[in-house]
């Protein structure tokens, strides 16, 4: 049996932002050999990098991105889903990632999501956090659970889709199983700038630099009150979603059909 010489993580370090006097956090998915996809583990390493981020004073501005350049984030990864056998496994799964993603939410300086090639399930989930998100050419957005898995998306999730794509995009996307591009994303808000790769790295360099550069009071204030706007509208519990598409033969289908490289064969159940 082997061990990845780099298993999957999600870990910060603290970079200076030249000219500012302050410090940005880069904070990056890796598990390449499944395009960043998150295991349960990285959902935990992230909840527990924005806490130390948190608890930071120098940190003005954090990035968000996933190793390697290939991909931000393919949802969750699939073997992840193996051992799962009602629906109860799928309200715990649901509760642990919704505390990632709402920590992620709740850092409290600004977040730039960085995003390379495809944002797809937890990808769009968490790119949904960020404050600003910048993308190359090549970024897609979506959830295509639909086709592929037969699990569901937390209604958080789907009221911050709402938010920043538009209710119509949102539905499209979800109902449909297609995948949004970066001028699409561009076109209705949800991505605020597509750079080309050459300078992508750059790019956002000075957009770190230029969030940094604000007075940090009015920087948190604004990240509060953007909290407080989506609060007002947040949708209630979902466990009874959770249970009707996780305890379903037809999700235990999806995934040995994702796993085995074949179409799912669905039937309602």
């Amino acid at each position: 049996m082997t061990t990845d010489v780099h298993p999957p993580s999600a870990r910060w370090t603290k970079q200076e932002v030249p000219g500012t006097g302050s410090s940005a956090a880069h904070l990056t998915l890796s598990n390449p050999r499944q395009r960043n996809a998150l295991t349960m583990g990285m959902y935990d390493q992230l909840e527990l990098a924005c806490e130390e981020i948190d608890a930071d004073p120098e940190v003005q501005v954090t990035v968000l991105r996933g190793a390697g350049g290939r991909a931000f984030a393919a949802g969750t990864d699939i073997r992840e889903f193996r051992g799962f056998t009602s629906g109860a496994d799928g309200v715990a799964y649901e509760k642990r990632v919704g505390r990632a993603v709402e920590r992620l939410a709740s850092v409290r300086m600004p977040v730039v999501g960085a995003v390379e090639g495809p944002a797809v399930g937890a990808g769009i989930a968490l790119s949904a956090c960020c404050d600003l998100v910048l993308c190359t050419p090549d970024a897609v957005f979506g959830a295509p659970i639909a086709r592929t898995l037969g699990n569901c998306l937390a209604p958080a999730v789907v009221a911050r889709l709402y938010a920043s794509l538009g209710r119509a995009r949102t539905l499209r996307a979800l109902l449909t199983a297609e995948l949004i591009g970066a001028q699409e994303a561009l076109t209705a808000g949800f991505v605020q700038e597509v750079v080309e790769r050459e300078e992508f790295d750059e790019r956002i360099a000075a957009t770190c630099a230029g969030i940094a550069r604000g007075a940090p009071l009015t920087l948190a204030a604004l990240k509060e009150a953007d909290r407080r706007v989506l609060a007002a509208s947040a949708p209630g519990p979902a466990d009874d979603l959770y249970e009707l598409c996780y305890g379903s033969r037809d999700f235990r289908e999806g995934v040995t059909a994702f796993l085995d490289k074949r179409t799912p064969d669905w039937q309602g159940n």
